[in-house]
């Protein structure tokens, strides 16, 4: 059963949207604290977020925001903002449908239903602004062409972009490669960091893995030149 989050602070649309999905077969949930709710969905992991744009204490746009830097979670606007504007920043911020209110019931299922449907089959994809890795085969796109990374580099690289802070310590790296952190060579963990940093360099993204001295790596996003 497919779990819907609802970010919504009108008790009585919160509660419609609520029997009408659990109706639809959804397992549904709300958030009644508007603090710090990205970090709430993100912790919860459901499967979609309905997303209104005017909440008491953050705006929908930065909560859009900020879980499409983590997440490739699919969020769908619903919000009484009916500005082509506002339908464009959240489009750009990462929104996957915006529908306004009052809504049509039959309207709103379909949306829901066609937008789990396209994430099914991305489901193993991590996204990251431009491009996509498939954490089953390592496979990097990136501007309409593909790359396939060693099982290593792969593994690497879906770490940072699934890690919940930027950096990764070596230990952890280690733990990863080779499942122990006992008589592992750091020059052996050096070679794939560099072999990594390689792969990047050559299909061209514009990231590149850092080194914090003492501690361990992070993947960061070249300035644009």
């Amino acid at each position: 059963m497919k779990r819907i989050i609802i970010v919504e602070d009108e008790e009585l649309i919160r509660e419609e949207l609520s029997l009408m999905l659990e109706k639809a077969g959804y397992r549904v949930e709300s958030l009644c604290e508007f603090q710090g709710v990205a970090e709430q969905v993100l912790e919860a992991d459901p499967d979609l977020l309905i997303l209104d744009l005017n909440l008491p204490k953050e705006s929908g746009f930065r909560i859009c925001q900020n879980i499409k830097k983590k997440s490739s979670l699919p969020i769908l606007v619903l919000t009484s903002r009916e500005q082509v504007k506002d339908e464009v920043r959240a489009l750009k911020l990462g929104a996957d449908e915006y529908l306004t209110k009052p809504f049509r019931k039959e309207r709103l299922l379909a949306r829901i239903e066609n937008l789990l449907k396209r994430y099914e089959a991305r489901a193993n994809l991590l996204a990251r602004d431009d491009f996509l890795l498939d954490r089953n085969t390592y496979t990097l796109y990136f501007q309409e062409n593909s790359t396939v990374l060693p099982a290593n580099q792969g593994k690497l690289l879906e770490a940072f972009l699934t890690t919940e802070t930027d950096l990764l310590s070596k230990e952890k790296l280690s733990l990863l490669l080779w499942g122990t952190t006992e008589f592992i060579d750091e020059n052996a963990l050096q070679v794939n960091i560099t072999r990594l940093r390689r792969v990047l360099k050559e299909v061209g993204l514009p990231y590149r893995v850092v080194a914090v001295r003492g501690i361990g790596y992070k993947l960061i996003r070249e300035p644009c030149k």
